[in-house]
């Protein structure tokens, strides 16, 4: 190849055609020897089973799903368990794998490599159903599993696609039961919560009767109307005192005036005027007869001294304290009625006064009340916010425990999400490795790009001169005249042809100079 120079398609064309044959031949022998390297490697057969995802029966709109991870995510980890080596060894001697001196490990690794989950992708309606920040829709996947044997591929792929199937099953229950069980302890903590703000606010109440947040209002009515109770027995009070007083000076007056009688109606008094009317008759009885007017007078006034008597005595045995009596005996009814109404009087005024005290007492109290309202409704606010705190978290739990027990039970009975095997695992008549074809077409693309490197490296090394191009590239001179060649067959090599030969190499010669 001439350097120095650009090339064009047409150089490019020339050099295919001229390296044709080097490009041909490993491109022809390449495939061949691909083919028969094939039979080289061991055979490896690879048996394949399809599982589907049915979505759950109950409608989400009554019972959410327990499991809201991604399908895809979920199939991983079921994937890391099954193939883990505890879950693998029991399989490897139930089928006798561990042969041709292999030990348990390197075939438990050999499963864990040749095991692929592939994902059957959605549909066009599958993906119009898709749920909000659902991450895929994945209708089901596909358990390949490659080994050198055909019969034993097919049957450790359908034993893994057993336990997939199995693993899906127990993973849903025990996050279903695990949430329940949860929860109800969860529950059972917030209930003992909420009792014990339950204790707080009844104690709170009971020290506070009467001077919660909704007292206030009640408190002020109730004092306001203490205060015009007190006012009514104020005036009360003020009141029978007056007529206690004027009664007092009442009863000084007519005591005053009984008192300047007292010795008319005293009864040694009554007893001597008494037997000086004795005295008196007997004379007259000696003097007059019995039917005399002065003698029947006397009589009369006799018996009514005597009844005075009387009267006097049996009130002054009816008496404990026989000095008060006698002066009560003594006194008119007039000033034992005024007596009896300062009496009354004083009855009254010790009552308003008892009534008076309690009431200023009542109004101390229900003062401290109000007094104390701002401080006794902040601690009841935080308390009673701690309350609905307590009570809004315990109804919630219960009622995602309620909902936990439904999902719970939905999947117990399988009414949820299940995976559901659609294709057995099947037989593999054919090996999957390796693919004779695709090592015939490795051949072909192997030998074209030795062919056509073998073309390069010819073509790089070669530094021959074929077109004007060339002679230009090599001479790095520029061309001033072009002379094209006359064959000496051509009916024009005559005398002028030689004459204009001539003088052409007259030019050229002129033009070299």
């Amino acid at each position: 190849m001439i350097e120095n120079r650009e090339l064009t398609v047409d150089d490019y064309l020339a050099m295919l055609r001229r390296r044709l044959k080097v490009i041909l031949i490993p491109a022809l022998l390449a495939p061949l020897a691909g083919f028969l390297v094939s039979f080289a490697f061991p055979p490896k057969y690879t048996s394949r089973s399809l599982v589907m995802v049915d979505e759950q029966k109950v409608p989400e709109g009554y019972v959410k799903p327990v499991v809201t991870e991604d399908l895809s995510q979920r199939i991983a980890s079921m994937e890391q368990q099954v193939l883990s080596r505890n879950r693998l060894t029991p399989v490897v001697d139930r089928f006798g794998l561990a042969k041709k001196g292999k030990s348990i490990d390197d075939v438990v690794d050999e499963i864990q490599k040749n095991v692929t989950i592939e994902a059957v992708l959605p549909d066009i309606t599958a993906a119009r159903r898709k749920r909000p920040g659902q991450e895929s829709n994945m209708p089901g996947f596909y358990v390949n599993f490659t080994w050198d044997n055909a019969r034993d591929a097919q049957q450790i792929c359908s034993e893994l696609t057993s336990m997939l199937l199995a693993e899906n099953l127990k993973a849903r229950t025990q996050v279903a039961q695990s949430t329940t069980e949860f929860l109800t302890r969860q529950l059972d903590e917030a209930k003992k919560n909420l009792n014990d703000q339950d204790s707080k606010m009844a104690t709170f109440k009971r020290q506070y009767m009467g001077q919660l947040p909704g007292d206030a209002e009640n408190n002020l009515k109730i004092l306001m109307g203490l205060n015009s109770q007190l006012d009514a027995n104020t005036q009360t009070l003020n009141r029978a005192q007056q007529d206690r007083s004027y009664t007092e000076s009442l009863l000084a007056q007519q005591v005053a005036a009984w008192k300047s009688t007292q010795n008319a109606t005293n009864p040694q008094t009554l007893e001597q005027q008494l037997a000086a009317l004795q005295s008196q008759l007997i004379t007259l009885e000696a003097r007059y007869t019995a039917d005399h007017p002065d003698v029947v007078k006397t009589k009369n006034d006799i018996a009514e001294l005597k009844r005075k008597l009387n009267e006097m005595n049996t009130a002054a045995a009816q008496t404990n304290d026989a000095s008060t009596d006698k002066e009560g005996v003594a006194e008119p009814p007039e000033i034992r009625q005024i007596r009896v109404q300062i009496h009354q009087y004083d009855a009254a005024i010790a009552q308003a006064t008892r009534e008076q005290k309690r009431l200023q007492n009542q109004i101390g109290l229900f003062q401290g009340r109000v007094a104390l309202s701002p401080a006794v409704e902040e601690q009841y606010k935080a308390l009673n916010r701690d309350y609905d705190t307590a009570q809004k978290f315990y109804d919630d739990l219960l009622a995602k425990k309620s909902q936990s027990e439904m999902q719970t039970d939905m999947e117990l009975r399988q009414q949820g999400e299940q995976m559901r095997l659609l294709n057995p695992a099947d037989f593999a008549d054919t090996p999957s490795f390796p693919n004779r074809i695709l090592f015939a077409g490795g051949g072909l693309g192997g030998g074209l790009v030795l062919g056509l490197g073998l073309a390069l490296w010819l073509e790089l090394r070669d530094k021959s001169i074929r077109t004007e191009q060339d002679v230009i590239a090599v001479l790095e001179l520029p061309m001033l005249v072009s002379i094209p060649w006359i064959g000496a067959e051509t009916p024009e090599n005559n005398g002028q042809g030689r004459h204009a030969k001539s003088e052409a190499e007259e030019k050229k010669e002129t033009v070299e100079v």
